[in-house]
């Protein structure tokens, strides 16, 4: 299904981020003309530095809240592919930041659906946004994709907001166009190798294990739906083709989780952490004033399982392990191209 990539124009917003480099290169090797537009990477080692992602794909720097960069962009490449992964990402840096973060997450998307609304070229679009776009009720089973939407930080709000306003689209102008099929993503907490955003418990729990000092975490028993970041992908990859292939049959909203028994808490995370690591120590902090963060969510992901035949690939204990391995490459000084390759290969293995 891949193979129908192959010589296709892709437009990419974030593919400086850490799922959207991923993404980018994975889509390059499946044969496809990559344009990438995104903010500037923020940190030295970020996974679009370390492969120098620049030199493999088209990439121009932008800010999706330029709409009339963006579009000049957009309009001279004409692609047939979009994903929109381009955003402000982070629970914690929306309380720092909440108009950065709405005016990023929600009215950066108008401007993406305004591309897509104007665009004659398009027949296939993945909108990312996230789990936490669902009204977090704190309940044991996993939300659907009918679920009401909500958010109690800016961050989920911003995302929730970003899905009303990609449902006002599809049903006002989107769904109007023949050959074009759209779908809204959510999925779990990602994991993998590349990741050096703050306040992200693999980030932290790395660097500390790098630099010799002990791991704090502030929520251990929350739990979250971990998953390897190219299991998401292999979703949205999946998706997209279909939405080509057959648009009208496919729109729509999507989730993309891990199996129930990936559901851990940030303890049996880190713990296993330091397992495939081979050394390290936790130590838990209590906040005060600390802000609101979910202990309870994931996702249902029948939908894609059932319609999709996606399921996905690495189990928790896959997924932690070739994030340590990566991770652990990465400061043996392995080029982080031949980590990253080697890991997008054997997961196309599995059958």
């Amino acid at each position: 299904m891949f193979s129908l990539f192959k010589g296709k124009k892709i437009f990419i917003t974030g593919d400086t981020g850490f799922k959207g480099s991923w993404l980018s290169l994975w889509l390059s090797e499946l044969g496809a003309e990559v344009l990438g537009y995104a903010l500037p990477p923020e940190r030295d080692n970020d996974h679009f530095n370390l492969l120098r992602l620049d030199k493999i794909i088209t990439h121009i720097d932008g800010d999706i809240r330029d709409l009339n960069l963006m579009k000049n962009v957009f309009d001279e490449f004409q692609p047939q592919f979009l994903f929109h992964l381009a955003a402000q990402s982070l629970v914690r840096r929306s309380y720092k930041e909440p108009k950065l973060t709405f005016e990023t997450n929600i009215q950066g998307s108008v401007n993406i659906l305004e591309l897509i609304r104007m665009s004659k070229s398009l027949r296939s679009v993945i909108y990312v946004t996230s789990d936490k776009c669902y009204k977090n009720n704190e309940w044991l089973w996993g939300y659907r994709e009918n679920d009401n939407l909500g958010g109690h930080d800016p961050y989920s709000a911003s995302k929730a907001g970003a899905e009303i306003v990609f449902s006002s689209y599809n049903d006002s102008f989107l769904s109007e166009k023949e050959n074009l099929g759209v779908a809204s993503v959510r999925a779990g907490n990602v994991i993998g190798g590349g990741d050096w955003a703050p306040d992200r418990i693999v980030t932290d729990t790395m660097l500390s294990l790098i630099n010799n000092k002990a791991i704090i975490i502030r929520n251990p028993e929350s739990t979250r739906p971990w998953q390897h970041v190219l299991d998401p992908l292999c979703g949205y990859l999946t998706l997209s083709a279909k939405l080509f292939e057959e648009p009208k049959k496919y729109s729509g909203s999507w989730n993309f989780g891990p199996k129930v028994e990936s559901i851990k808490t940030v303890h049996e995370l880190t713990e296993k952490i330091i397992n495939y690591w081979g050394k390290g120590k936790i130590k838990v902090t209590k906040e005060t004033n600390k802000p609101h963060e979910a202990g309870l969510l994931h996702l249902n992901c029948d939908k894609a399982n059932q319609l999709l035949k996606w399921y996905p690939h690495w189990d928790f204990d896959k997924a932690v392990y070739e994030t340590a391995r990566w991770y652990k490459e990465f400061c043996e000084h392995k080029p982080a191209l031949q980590t990253t390759m080697s890991q997008i290969n054997e997961f196309m293995e599995v059958k």
